[in-house]
């Protein structure tokens, strides 16, 4: 289902109207000679961090300062992901552990937003079980919620904007960005594809593009900022612009994106295997600021599984991508994401996707074992396999990658690779963090003047999950 453009793109007038909300709360606070302070908690994806970014910009307007400590803020902000089990679990355990914050401060406004929001069964619980929440809004309502949260402030009420709405596209939302040399841009938002097992199409919407010249922009701001590693972000990037009519594909949108002149690196997630095509694949070999890493989720190397998930390929199509992307792009780094246990699969299917990561050798692996979420096809089909029995297939692929992992690892010690240097490391020898065009972790020697230069380093050492080395 495509959507009418005028029915996606939010009115100048409605996001001006936000202003002024930005506007009247600074001047509530303003007036009662506070300084209010907010702390946003982001769960989830990457998505989850820019639409974070988006409410800091906003709260930043209104006159808040932030902190990471919720005991310390004003407002508490449960920015949430609805994709696994446990996230949902941790959400209400900081719930839980609000309480006491509110008890002391008893004038502290607590919201939930994000995917988790959007669901009708968690939105009905806060309503019922939670009432120190003040505000619940899903991403539909992102772009509004200057207006919601005066709506708070002025009625002293609980408000609930979680209607179950096609979604919108609103430019020119200000952004708050973490400190350092990492950023992120979404090109679209939403999803068409509802795999059986997964609850974002539910609540993010139909599938809908940014303005191709709104992203250029984007992009260009940032490295002229000094942004070097900046992720495009979509549930299906791959699929960018099939809404825009314009004849012009993801693929398009990365040619003229490497034609902004800097040193930098364009990265995208995620790619959905059904839309990659070889176009893609030659625009990433052509182009120099695009990183040579794929990230293609397979989720299961079984035909019957993935028929069952609705992912609309066969392993023998994902083989065949995988293949002519390493044939124009020799030394890609591959990682992907995969479900092990998903409902009704067997042993052996489970090992069919086992096969499949020996046989591709991926850099490296997102692997879950199945989480049923309310709401999915997925949820309502019989499982007979056991949990322990997910466990063993589980470990089993842990073990093949983790040897593919070392063994590719290995290989780099005594070579000298580029990295970027994007921040500090948490060990004591190797101070510094770095990552290669692949993405690899590279824990450096060096000193901290280094963070956000693109440096040679030779590699001493290596284990499954970094490479170590210093400065040439």
């Amino acid at each position: 289902m495509n959507l009418e453009r005028k029915e996606v793109l939010v009115s100048p007038a409605d996001l001006d109207r936000q202003r002024e909300f930005e506007e009247k709360i600074k001047a509530m606070f303003t007036e009662r000679q506070a300084h209010p302070v907010a702390c946003v908690d982001t769960f989830g994806c990457q998505q989850n961090v820019a639409d974070g970014q988006k409410l800091m910009g906003m709260l930043a307007a209104c006159g808040f300062t932030f902190t990471d400590k919720p005991a310390e803020a004003d407002l508490v902000i449960l920015n949430t992901c609805a994709v696994r089990e446990h996230a949902e679990d941790r959400v209400f355990g900081n719930l839980g552990a609000l309480t006491h914050a509110k008890k002391e401060n008893p004038e502290m406004v607590i919201a939930l937003c994000g995917c988790m929001a959007q669901e009708e069964r968690v939105s009905q619980r806060i309503k019922k079980s939670y009432p120190l929440v003040n505000l619940v809004f899903g991403p539909h309502a992102l772009w509004k919620f200057p207006e919601l949260l005066w709506q708070v402030y002025e009625s002293r009420k609980r408000v609930f904007s979680v209607d179950d709405e096609h979604g919108t596209i609103a430019e020119g939302i200000p952004v708050v960005r973490e400190k350092g040399v990492k950023a992120w841009v979404s090109i679209m938002y939403g999803c068409n594809n509802f795999c059986s097992y997964c609850i974002v199409p539910y609540v993010r919407g139909r599938e809908r593009s940014r303005d191709p010249q709104c992203v250029l922009q984007e992009v260009r701001e940032l490295v002229e900022s000094g942004y070097k590693d900046i992720t495009l972000l979509g549930q299906n990037v791959n699929s960018y612009g099939n809404d825009l009519n314009l004849g012009y594909d993801f693929a398009d949108l990365l040619a003229d994106i490497d034609k902004i002149p800097g040193e930098y690196l364009i990265r995208f997630m995620s790619s959905h295997p059904k839309d990659a095509t070889k176009k893609l694949f030659d625009t990433m070999a052509r182009c120099g600021h695009v990183a040579k890493q794929l990230h293609l989720p397979f989720q299961s190397g079984n035909d019957r599984v993935l028929k069952e998930m609705n992912r609309r390929y066969t392993r023998q199509q994902y083989l065949d991508l995988v293949n002519y992307a390493k044939s124009v792009m020799p030394g890609l780094v591959l990682t992907s994401d995969v479900i092990i246990g998903f409902p009704g699969e067997t042993e052996a299917e489970a090992m069919d996707t086992v096969s499949l990561v020996q046989e591709v050798g991926f850099d490296a692996l997102f692997t879950f074992i199945y989480s049923p979420r309310p709401g999915t096809k997925a949820a309502d089909m019989p499982d007979p396999a056991s949990r322990e029995e997910k466990q063993k297939w589980f470990d089993k692929l842990l073990e093949v990658q983790n040897g593919q992992s070392a063994a590719l690892h290995a290989a780099y010690v005594g070579k000298t690779v580029r990295v970027l240097v994007d921040g500090k490391s948490d060990d004591e020898k190797f101070p510094l963090a770095s990552r290669t065009e692949g993405n690899r972790l590279v824990r450096l020697k060096g000193d901290e003047r280094l963070i956000g230069q693109f440096i040679d380093v030779k590699v001493t050492d290596s284990n499954t999950w970094a490479l170590y080395g210093e400065p040439v």
